[in-house]
């Protein structure tokens, strides 16, 4: 066993709660940016935060410490409750792809009102409504 392996069996449950202290702090933050800051790109810069936030939350929940991959083979059929579930894997996967579009949609958007109105400042915006 070497030197890292031994580090994270000793200190396990201090780095999950690391772990998930950070997803948390990242879900708080990107909120925090959304709902708070008056600039659109902040905005969707905020909403990315927490994306990340919300995937790296799906990536510790389906850890499994010495977890294998969930393939069956033969002369290993008590592997089953040692492997990890692929299921937040694909989530995640899928929610990076989709979280990537979404940011490049709402940017052009960003992009298309500055170019009509000149600002990107939601108050200012809305006092332009006719």
């Amino acid at each position: 066993m070497n030197e890292f392996q031994e580090i994270f069996i000793k200190y396990k449950d201090l780095i999950t709660l690391a772990v998930y202290g950070s997803a948390i702090m990242l879900i708080v933050i990107g909120l925090y940016a959304a709902l708070i800051k008056k600039h659109l790109v902040k905005i969707v810069i905020g909403l990315s935060i927490m994306e990340a936030g919300v995937n790296l939350l799906f990536v510790a929940v389906g850890y499994v410490q010495s977890g294998t991959a969930p393939i069956f083979s033969p002369g290993n059929e008590d592997a089953a409750a040692k492997m990890v579930d692929p299921v937040p894997q694909a989530l995640v996967l899928t929610a990076i792809v989709i979280g990537f579009a979404v940011t490049a949609l709402a940017l052009s958007l960003v992009i298309r009102l500055y170019k009509h109105h000149h600002t990107a400042n939601i108050d200012q915006i809305k006092s332009l409504k006719w």
